[in-house]
């Protein structure tokens, strides 16, 4: 009655809505990176709200089916292979004891989401089961996973299949527009570094991971060095002294002293994780009220 992992992962974790209220001791929001692919995997199956899942980074990941029971993968677009026959994602699937699955090449995006029904039987860590390793919280042993580990569920029996409509696939390019809601640091920037702020295009370096993403293009100025060390929220854009943007994504951390332009709008930030090195970011402003709007919109549809 459980999941195996039969090679060795690069970096695969277990995560779900991430855990929230224990800022104030150090400990980060961790979470699925991409709440939409997230989001979807579970309503495919039926699955209740927060349940958790497989968030894989890299290519050709392996496991063993030793129960009954549905399966999906969504996010990156990727190879999905049981007993090497290739299957559609966005898709719910019956398997069996016995049977393999793999994640073969990663074609598009950067992070893809299994699911299984009912989810993982894992026991939680200050209210959830999400991986954070520097941390050393969630999951299994606080760490990514490893050839031999097991992840126990609960059978389930042959149910019938459901599929994600193509329109509501996402679709992953080089290219992306982020939404900003201007915070109230933005008096610390003069219009004219914030013109250039919004009109410029930035690229996504290599320092890109759970904690936040690095940009490189034009430089923006605040006329402080920093401020008193402040909490930060999710998509928070620090500006530090070289004047390159830091998104600041789930696993950030829970303070800090640079100061902030804005914040991206958190559904953009989920299509951002899907982003790579070299990708493109271009800024757009959005009004508070209009994201409040879509977002409870967002939660909604998936409550």
């Amino acid at each position: 009655m459980s999941l195996e992992v039969i090679n060795k992962p690069i970096f695969a974790t277990i995560q779900d809505m991430g855990r929230f209220s224990y800022s104030n001791i150090g400990v980060s929001n961790s979470g699925a990176m991409d709440e939409y692919s997230y989001l979807y995997a579970n309503k495919i199956l039926d699955n209740d709200y927060g349940t958790n899942v497989l968030e894989i980074s890299f290519s050709n990941v392996q496991f063993k089916v030793n129960a009954s029971t549905q399966v999906v993968i969504t996010g990156a677009k990727c190879e999905f292979f049981i007993n090497d026959i290739l299957v559609n994602t966005w898709e719910s699937h019956n398997v069996k004891s016995g049977d393999i699955l793999k994640v073969g090449k990663i074609l598009e995006g950067s992070r893809v989401y299994l699911s299984v029904s009912g989810g993982f039987d894992i026991k939680k860590e200050f209210g959830s089961n999400s991986t954070t390793i520097k941390e050393n919280l969630g999951g299994i042993g606080g760490d990514k996973l490893k050839q031999g580990d097991i992840l126990p569920f609960n059978p389930v029996l042959p149910k019938y299949k459901k599929r994600l409509h193509d329109e509501y696939l996402p679709k992953y390019t080089d290219e992306l527009t982020l939404r900003v809601i201007l915070c109230s640091q933005e008096e610390n920037f003069s219009q004219e570094e914030k013109d250039k702020f919004f009109s410029n295009t930035y690229t996504i370096t290599n320092d890109f991971n759970r904690m936040g993403c690095k940009l490189n293009g034009e430089v923006i100025k605040a006329d402080i060095n920093g401020i008193i060390s402040e909490g930060i929220g999710f998509g928070a854009i620090q500006i530090p002294s070289d004047g390159q943007p830091i998104i600041l994504l789930k696993e950030r951390q829970t303070i800090g002293g640079y100061p902030k332009i804005g914040t991206v709008f958190s559904i953009d930030c989920f299509k951002l994780s899907q982003a790579k090195p070299n990708d493109k970011v271009r800024f757009i402003p959005i009004s508070i009220d209009e994201a409040q709007k879509k977002l409870r919109a967002f939660y909604h549809y998936f409550r």
